[in-house]
């Protein structure tokens, strides 16, 4: 049975930092795409990094130079370091793992709220 379990969301001011992580168990990990995508009340859900098994890694332009994703796949675990973090991030984050079309995994997401 697959799981795939974020961690790390919560309250922060603007400016300040925060650390996502997600845990993939039932999987080979180390072989699969792994990406954060976000979705804010009323937007459409949107990818924020990607990371590939080969470690090549994307962001969307929004938070480039902020968000650094990264994997540790000796811990089947990803993360999101996120610094100087603006209300507009605030969204519930979701961790995907994708092979295939057919052998792609979410979590449940995380809250993560900036004050202004």
């Amino acid at each position: 049975q697959v799981q795939v379990v974020e961690s790390g969301g919560g309250l922060v001011q603007s400016g300040g930092s925060l650390r996502l992580s997600c845990v993939a168990s039932g999987i080979t990990f180390s072989i699969y795409d792994i990406s954060w995508y976000r979705q804010a009340p009323g937007k459409q859900r949107e990818l924020v990094a990607s990371i590939t098994s080969g470690g090549v890694t994307n962001y969307a332009d929004s938070v480039k130079g902020r968000f650094t994703i990264s994997r540790e796949n000796a811990k089947n675990t990803m993360y999101l370091q996120m610094n100087s973090l603006k209300p507009e991030d605030t969204a519930v984050y979701y961790c995907n793992t994708k092979w295939t079309a057919r052998l792609n995994y979410w979590g449940q997401g995380t809250q993560v709220t900036v004050s202004s």
